[in-house]
């Protein structure tokens, strides 16, 4: 968030969606954006323009926003509120999304914070001009390591060699023990870089066609029963004309590597105007 706090929770605040060059008004104009009742609009910056909505700044205070973020369902209708305006703007020209909840105390405070980020603004703008942001997953499989062991069958009952209390085990069983237990690993370390192979190898390829990409977190294991574990979690800025060469590029690669392979977009790069 920017600038409200609580001394100026009374009064109205100004609410910045995105940056962009010149968007006509009738792309954001039937959008209810954060607060419903009252009109988006442009705000003109040197060469660039803001889409902003006024706002109660008592909506935005830090405690106000802090109770929104443990409330899952308002949190998200926000969220849907912030990126459906973004995403009316990207639909008509190059789009710089700004995060959640970037407020202003009014129009002279938002345009001159602006003004001093124009060439980043700029930058961006012309890095992302003409691409989409596209999120790829891939998943391999985790087979178990090994079968269970059969359990060993017990020797016929031979009451006149009734074995001692405390008898040992037969000569070899620990050897055998650590021999089993050596193979688990080592067949756990070969799945651990056959699956950092198949990563490197979907990532090296989607960065041919892509502008950039960017490695994410990994997510946790699905609970599908299935074994399935991420192994790659990225996203990457791809040229509107190249977009069509992701598809095939991902049958390619689940042929050759055997790996689950998802892909999501056309969006809005909001994970390629902070680099800049």
């Amino acid at each position: 968030m920017t600038e409200c706090g609580p001394e100026t929770s009374d009064a109205g605040a100004l609410y910045v969606f995105a940056v962009c060059g010149d968007p006509g008004p009738a792309s954001f104009a039937d959008l209810p954006g954060v607060a419903p009742g009252e009109p988006l609009r442009a705000l003109r910056f040197g060469e660039l323009t803001a889409i902003v909505q006024t706002v109660r700044a008592a909506d935005f205070t830090e405690d106000a926003w802090q109770a929104r973020m443990a409330d899952q369902r308002e949190l998200e209708r926000y969220a849907r509120a912030h990126h459906h305006v973004v995403s009316a703007a990207a639909a008509c020209c190059p789009t710089v999304p700004l995060p959640l909840a970037t407020l202003y105390h009014g129009e002279e405070r938002a345009r001159e914070a602006l003004l001093g980020e124009t060439e980043r603004f700029r930058t961006a703008l012309e890095r992302t001009a003409g691409h989409s942001e596209w999120g790829v997953k891939v998943y391999a499989s985790h087979a178990p390591a090994e079968p269970p062991a059969p359990e060993p069958v017990a020797p016929p009952h031979r009451p006149e060699a009734t074995a001692p209390t405390g008898s040992r085990p037969a000569p070899g069983a620990g050897l055998a023990y650590l021999e089993r237990k050596r193979g688990v690993q080592a067949r756990r370390e070969r799945r651990h870089e056959d699956a950092l192979r198949v990563a490197e190898t979907v990532d090296a390829a989607f960065r041919t066609v892509a502008a950039a990409g960017r490695r994410l977190r990994l997510h946790a294991a699905e609970p599908t029963g299935k074994g399935d574990a991420q192994v790659l979690n990225a996203t990457y800025l791809v040229r509107a004309h190249r977009a069509a060469q992701l598809e095939e590029l991902a049958w390619t690669l689940r042929a050759e590597t055997g790996a689950r392979i998802e892909i999501s977009g056309p969006w809005v790069p909001y994970s390629f105007v902070g680099e800049v």
